[in-house]
């Protein structure tokens, strides 16, 4: 006769098993969304330059965007940054759900405010490792043709030219140009993300809706848990894609904003409050799938690999 399998939380994964299957489920995710993030990160760069007299409003919505994108760099454009995209969710996604899990096995998460706060730790952690990859993703993704060209453009010829050039140019430390933007931004929505997941996940599970141990709970978890990361992250999202994508000077510095603050007041001095919310119709539509998918590619890979260990 079956048995019921045992909750999640208390199924033991060790937390370097935990890095690889967080690693693994995000970049599974980020596939299906990187061309989201693509146009995303155009309509956050739009406006930008607006103060320069330079300003041409080139994309006027999502799907308007996703089609100009592709008719000028083709079907391909779509995946721009691919590459970097993966790396950046690896070592930031491994590192995160790695340290999560260890939160959990020293039972962190089970005092009162835990959840958020080992959620926070996590995400500031993983988005200090995977600072550069990201900063590679947001120069690569911004590249087009001058004709709908917004904010910067770089000119990489591919991921490893792109770290070539800026540490060769910046040193060391030009490789973490932007930090400051990425660990609030990736730790809000890390402590939102893990912390709304688990207790959508609960909810779910009392509404007697699915079987316990149905990947629908997990599915309708992360769907819920993506309403709140994307009205929390992207304000923080709209100030980190400036602060990467900026071009700098001779000694490093950005030439646009001169930091995090810097970055918030002019945007809505020169563009308006309702400016931090650019995009986020694709940080939502790109957000939601990416927090639903690599949340439920998570789960069931845990699951997996408790059956597994224990058959």
């Amino acid at each position: 006769m079956a048995t019921s399998p045992p909750p999640l939380q208390t199924m033991y994964i060790s937390p370097p098993v935990d890095f690889v299957l967080g690693a693994s489920a995000c970049c599974m995710a980020c596939i299906f969304t990187n061309p989201l993030e693509v146009v995303k990160t155009r309509l956050q760069l739009q406006g930008e330059l607006r103060s320069r007299g330079t300003y041409t409003r080139h994309y006027r919505g999502v799907l308007q965007a996703m089609v100009a994108v592709g008719q000028a760099d083709g079907l391909r454009g779509l995946q721009k940054g691919l590459t970097a995209g993966l790396l950046y969710q690896a070592m930031m996604n491994g590192v995160r759900f790695y340290l999560y899990s260890h939160a959990e096995d020293i039972g962190l998460t089970e005092k009162p405010g835990g959840n958020i706060a080992a959620g926070a730790i996590a995400g500031a952690t993983g988005a200090f490792v995977g600072s550069p990859a990201y900063l590679v993703k947001t120069h690569l993704q911004a590249q087009t043709v001058a004709a709908i060209a917004v904010g910067h453009q770089h000119n990489h010829q591919s991921v490893s030219s792109a770290f070539e050039t800026i540490y060769k140019k910046q040193g060391i430390l030009g490789l973490w140009r932007g930090v400051n933007g990425a660990v609030p931004r990736v730790m809000v929505g890390s402590a939102v993300q893990l912390a709304t997941f688990a207790s959508a996940k609960e909810w779910v599970k009392k509404q007697k809706w699915f079987p316990h141990d149905s990947w629908l709970v997990a599915l309708t978890g992360g769907m819920i848990s993506s309403v709140g990361v994307a009205i929390a992250m992207t304000p923080f999202d709209v100030v980190s894609t400036r602060l990467y994508n900026q071009p700098v000077d001779s000694s490093g510095k950005g030439r646009l904003y001169r930091g995090f603050m810097d970055c918030i007041l002019k945007i809505i001095h020169k563009e308006g409050v309702l400016a931090l919310y650019k995009g986020i119709a694709p940080a939502y539509i790109r957000l939601g799938p990416h927090t639903i998918l690599s949340l439920l590619f998570w789960e069931e890979l845990r699951k997996f690999t408790y059956y597994y260990q224990h058959r």
